[in-house]
């Protein structure tokens, strides 16, 4: 069936085309005065609509941060904007810029006031001397005047942090059911990591085959760590078959009867590694200068 149009519609069509074309100046100034008045109208609901900003009401569980910081921040966000034209965007932009701030979302609560809801961030780990990251290793804090002392403390490279809280993390988690604890783990300019338990004990990994050393730490030190921690200064994992054992100043260097005098790494088919005595014995597999 094809398509048709009336005539009576073409007409129609062609009428007002017309009329178009020869609008009178009185219907021209009658149009452009009603847009004028919907337009006004507007404005003047707008203008209704964007009164003054008088009250932040702040919602988060604190401790390091205050409701106060956070509405001194939203009033240097706000420059004097009424409720409707304010940047919502800026006003959550500067109160997450506040340290210790990890999410923050922002509302308008009609007829005067905003809404800001704020959620703290939580310390993984001391970083350096004074910073402060979380578990997902962003520093945070750069510097803070007296950091938890339960926290442990991470250290490298700048740049390094998340790959230092990950690991840290990894080695936390199977330390756990040993009741063990790591204290500081530290990766140097150079790769070369190292941490120390909460007794007191440094454990080298070196800069190759970190994940491995660790797993051999794991499985054939962590025995000994465990029952003569008061006489052992480090662990050295830098060997190839083995490891050896720094003894504290005083402490005796002779192994149980259980423990025997050689340690062989779990899984390993060279000959049983050396439990060196004052850190002597057979020395670490080198890289470059520094294992």
């Amino acid at each position: 069936m094809w398509p048709w149009k009336s005539k009576r519609t073409r007409n129609r069509r062609a009428a007002e085309r017309a009329e178009a074309a020869e609008l009178p100046p009185r219907r021209i100034a009658r149009r452009v005065l009603a847009a004028a008045a919907v337009l006004a109208a507007v404005l003047a609901g707008l203008w209704a609509l964007d009164q003054p900003i008088r009250t932040v009401t702040v919602t988060g569980r604190f401790q390091h941060l205050t409701p106060q910081q956070v509405g001194r921040a939203v009033a240097g966000a706000v420059h004097g904007a009424g409720l409707l034209t304010v940047s919502l965007q800026n006003v959550r932009r500067a109160v997450a810029a506040l340290p210790w701030a990890a999410s923050v979302s922002v509302g308008r609560a009609w007829p005067h006031g905003l809404q800001v809801w704020v959620r703290e961030q939580h310390a993984a780990a001391q970083w350096g001397a004074d910073g402060l990251i979380n578990s997902r290793g962003v520093l945070f804090v750069s510097h803070v005047s007296a950091p938890p002392r339960a926290l442990a403390r991470l250290s490298g490279p700048e740049g390094t942090e998340a790959e230092v809280m990950r690991r840290y993390r990894a080695m936390r988690e199977r330390l756990a059911p040993s009741g063990l604890a790591i204290a500081a783990l530290s990766v140097d300019a150079r790769g070369t990591w190292r941490f120390t338990l909460r007794n007191g004990i440094t454990v080298r990994l070196g800069r190759s085959e970190v994940e491995e050393r660790f797993d051999k730490f794991m499985s054939a030190a962590l025995g000994i760590v465990q029952r003569r921690a008061a006489a052992i200064s480090y662990v050295d994992m830098r060997y190839t078959n083995g490891f050896a054992i720094g003894w504290r100043k005083g402490a005796s260097s002779h192994a149980t009867p259980s423990e025997g005098r050689r340690v062989r790494p779990a899984g390993s088919s060279h000959p049983h590694g050396r439990l060196a005595q004052g850190g002597l014995g057979a020395r670490p597999r080198q890289e470059g200068r520094d294992a």
